[in-house]
């Protein structure tokens, strides 16, 4: 099902040792310029220089930016800032980081995944993509026919046997690069056995790719390799653009966390009265002695319960009365989906309640919040309300995109982010 391949990557050339660490930059799709400005500040060999030639990467830039991208890229390779591994690898990559006090190793390979349409095979996107951005993406693909950076795919193997394969191998190997990002401790491995990458590459043979990160990546490969075939015909079966730059993370992974993103609704001062008066709503009120607390006991209401917290920071457990409330109002969406406690908020709460009958038939204002307090704080000052959201879990994710379906927008953030400037994949 899923066919991958070692790859000669492009990467730095570390100064000394193997750390990179200030030549690596968050993901491009979460920088604004003033990030731009201070990661080259930092190193003026910042990966962000070639990764986001154009801001805000949301919309196609000037055709001098992306060439710009391409000239860097070559004067580091000539110069010798970054170099090709003469050998193909699998490249193990390890990311240790802290998360609520506790401290986790999520583990991870850079591969080359075979491209596939979605829904006519083993790859399976769990979110919509939009035009601009993968416009933006497709130019800087072929102003430097690189993937300079990763999707971001799961897996499932409940044993974790691939993560085992690729530990034996490094148990022996020193890293190659090494790198601290936004607190987060980087390290690469090169495996280029090739007794181990084609035992990686069997065990990966049956199995499905879930994008976590990067559809719009994915999407812009698929785009690349189309215009590739409108100019010379259909590509020979090992052509690099039949494939996409993606690190593999098995689901079972221990360091493997989704965090929630929360819906703060500024200036719309509702009460839980509002949300009282309809008979498929559950509301309850919380005496928890904080939002996160509030959080951690709604766990034990179900998965669709989530906290309703006024702009005065009274709280209040929200749930659908009938956990199949959605079956007959959204037909249009599979039975995973229609369980979903973003579902229940958006399609019910916020669209057939608060919508029509507090803001008067416009749908109200949204922010994406992902930090608890950051998000209580802003319904406080904006006299606003906020709904704070339990993660949705790996098997919610899976059951959704195996039904063909895709999850509400902002409902996984997979922490940490990837680190860019590690590994680029040639597409030429």
């Amino acid at each position: 099902m899923a066919e991958i391949q070692p790859l000669k990557g492009i990467r730095y050339t570390p100064k000394s040792g193997t750390d990179i660490g200030p030549r690596l930059a968050p993901p491009y799709d979460v920088l604004s310029d003033a990030d731009k400005r201070a990661l080259l500040q930092r190193d003026p060999a910042n990966f962000v220089k070639i990764d986001l030639p154009h801001t805000p990467p949301k919309f196609a830039g000037p055709p001098e930016a992306y060439a710009a991208a391409k000239t860097t890229l070559d004067e580091w390779l000539k110069s010798g800032i970054m170099k090709q591994d003469a050998q193909p690898a699998i490249y193990v990559y390890h990311q240790a980081y802290t998360h609520a006090g506790r401290k986790y190793l999520r583990k991870k390979f850079f591969v080359r995944l075979r491209l596939e349409e979605f829904g006519k095979g083993s790859v399976y996107p769990h979110e919509h993509t939009f035009g601009g951005p993968k416009e933006d993406r497709l130019l800087l693909t072929q102003a430097t026919a690189c993937n300079l950076s990763p999707i971001f795919g799961l897996f499932e193997d409940p044993s974790n046997a691939v993560s085992a394969l690729l530990d034996r191998a490094i148990a022996s190997l020193s890293p190659i690069l090494t790198g601290d990002a936004e607190g987060v401790s980087n390290t690469v491995w090169a495996v280029t056995d090739s007794a181990t990458i084609a035992a990686v590459q069997a065990a990966m043979r049956d199995k499905a790719i879930y994008i976590a990160d990067g559809h719009h990546r994915y999407g812009t490969g698929l785009n690349y390799r189309a215009r590739l075939q409108e100019k010379g015909g259909p590509l020979a079966a090992d052509h690099p653009a039949n494939y996409v730059l993606c690190v593999c993370c098995p689901m079972s992974d221990a360091g493997l966390l989704i965090l929630p993103t929360h819906r703060v609704m500024p200036g719309l001062s509702i009460t839980e009265t509002a949300l009282i008066g309809d008979s498929n709503i559950q509301v309850a009120p919380l005496n928890a002695p904080s939002a996160d607390a509030a959080l951690e006991a709604v766990v034990a209401m179900g998965p669709q319960a989530f906290v309703f917290v006024r702009a005065d920071g009274k709280m209040f457990s929200v749930k659908p009365r009938d956990a199949a409330v959605l079956d007959s109002l959204e037909p249009n969406h599979s039975a995973a989906w229609r369980r979903l406690a973003l579902a229940f908020l958006h399609a019910y709460v916020i669209d057939r309640v608060l919508t029509p009958k507090v803001c008067a038939g416009k749908p109200p204002e949204i922010h994406y919040v992902k930090n608890v307090a950051e998000a209580v704080g802003e319904a406080k000052d904006t006299k606003g309300c906020v709904f704070l959201m339990q993660p949705n879990t790996m098997e919610e994710l899976r059951q959704v995109c195996l039904a063909g379906d895709l999850m509400p927008q902002k409902s996984t953030f997979f922490f940490p982010k990837l680190a860019s400037g590690l590994v680029v994949n040639p597409l030429a």
